[in-house]
């Protein structure tokens, strides 16, 4: 297996500029597409997911040499991105903002929680930066989030049984969008690479982006149309 190469913190550092530029092109685009909403979101969604499958197909060829494996590899990775795409391109345009936030807090919380306080990592052959107390950082700043669009339909009874619950939603998404992202890391080791792509400056592939929003769309989806009154 070919072994990742670790860029020294200078270059990271050096990355920035590119990093929040394309960032901004991302955010630009996606919200864009997300406001006019119908046609124009989906298409945005298919288009992404399609450009996720051709990564998928990358790293399942650098994992393995035997056509079996790679095809089952690839078979599983159309399935998950179809089923997260389907997942993002039906759900109502609030639940998708909220679950977009969700992810975002979830990396936020993570990030600043984790370099604060450091301690065990979770899983360091996987992902070495993820320690638990990012995760749990994690977990309350996508509770909080998950909570304010709570009260922002219920008004002031969101402080209720319902409210915790909303919080308690939130938390759980953040575990989920963690092991998207590890799941994503675990792929990318085997297959010896240190991003799914080079499609975004800065930022690798697409994959890398939506690691953690394909698992948070599709449990979204399901509490949704299951369990959502």
């Amino acid at each position: 297996m070919k072994r990742l190469v670790t860029v020294p913190l200078s270059v990271r550092t050096s990355d920035l500029p590119k990093r929040a530029a394309s960032a901004l092109v991302m955010v630009t685009i996606a919200g864009l597409a997300l406001w006019l909403g119908g046609w124009w979101w989906r298409a945005l969604v298919a288009v992404i997911a399609l450009v996720g499958v051709y990564e998928f197909w990358r790293i399942a060829t650098r994992i393995s040499s035997n056509n079996l494996a790679r095809a089952g590899t690839i078979i599983g990775g159309v399935l998950y991105l179809g089923w997260g795409a389907t997942a993002l391109a039906l759900l109502p345009q609030a639940v998708v903002l909220g679950v977009v936030a969700i992810v975002i807090a979830t990396d936020t919380g993570a990030y600043f929680s984790g370099r604060a306080i450091g301690g065990p990592k979770i899983a360091p052959r996987i992902s070495p930066s993820k320690t638990w107390a990012g995760l749990g950082g994690g977990m309350i700043a996508a509770g909080l989030v998950s909570l304010a669009f709570f009260a922002s339909n219920v008004g002031p009874d969101a402080m209720s049984v319902m409210g915790l619950a909303a919080l308690a939603i939130g938390a759980g998404l953040a575990v989920v969008a963690q092991a998207g992202d590890f799941f994503e890391s675990w792929l990318k080791r085997r297959a010896g690479i240190k991003d799914s792509g080079n499609l975004i400056p800065g930022h690798g592939g697409v994959l890398d982006r939506i690691d953690g929003l394909l698992p948070v769309a599709i449990v979204s989806a399901e509490l949704w149309y299951r369990v959502h009154p």
